[in-house]
């Protein structure tokens, strides 16, 4: 049991996965390895997924082996419950499918990073409501399935997630904004 908490608790990946992207920026090391930009960044899309799917499996394998609130409140088994959980999920992949949808692939799996830049900063929804819908996505998707099986280890975990994300955006935002406005420059300097 304690174990397989440890193993879910392993949301470092998006960190590494930052880490990765920042140093094909500088070194293009992917991009060489495997001949161009978008390649490389369909590779590290790849590895992000199938380690999503690994954590994503293991959250659910937490939540069905953990105890539940409704042996100790009754409470908590009542329908309200259940559909605030259906409504967080629901939200949750309102966002990041929207999400996905606004920056297209190569914007949502670190394009930039690669050198695939975007035209112009997406303001379309989900982004005019709210920004980095797609983290906050995710964490209602797992916060919402934490509800919905009534799992304290769900919960806990999945606040784990939202701290991840919050340290990743502090990461990205700067070096994303420092791209573009290298990218800014660059267009202005051509176009003098």
């Amino acid at each position: 049991m304690g174990r397989q908490l440890r193993t879910c608790c392993d949301f470092g990946e998006l960190l590494d996965f930052s880490k990765v992207a920042r140093q094909e920026h500088k070194k293009r090391f992917l991009t060489n390895l495997f001949g161009s930009a978008k390649a490389g960044c369909i590779f590290l899309a790849i590895a992000i997924v199938h380690l999503m799917l690994f954590r994503s499996r293991r959250f659910q394998l937490v939540l069905e082996s953990q105890p539940v609130l409704s042996d100790c409140l009754p409470i908590v088994s009542s329908s309200f419950v259940d559909w605030l959980g259906f409504g967080l999920i629901a939200l949750g992949l309102i966002l990041v499918i929207t999400s996905f949808f606004a920056l297209g692939f190569f914007g949502t799996y670190l394009g930039d990073y690669f050198g695939i830049l975007m035209e112009a900063k997406v303001t379309c929804f989900p982004f005019n409501v709210m920004a980095h819908p797609m983290y906050y996505g995710s964490f209602l998707e797992n916060f919402g399935t934490a509800i919905w099986y009534k799992s304290p280890a769900g919960v806990l975990l999945s606040f784990l997630l939202l701290c991840t994300y919050l340290v990743a955006i502090r990461f990205e935002e700067p070096f994303t904004a420092e791209i573009y406005r290298q990218k800014q420059l660059e267009d202005s300097k051509k176009s003098r």
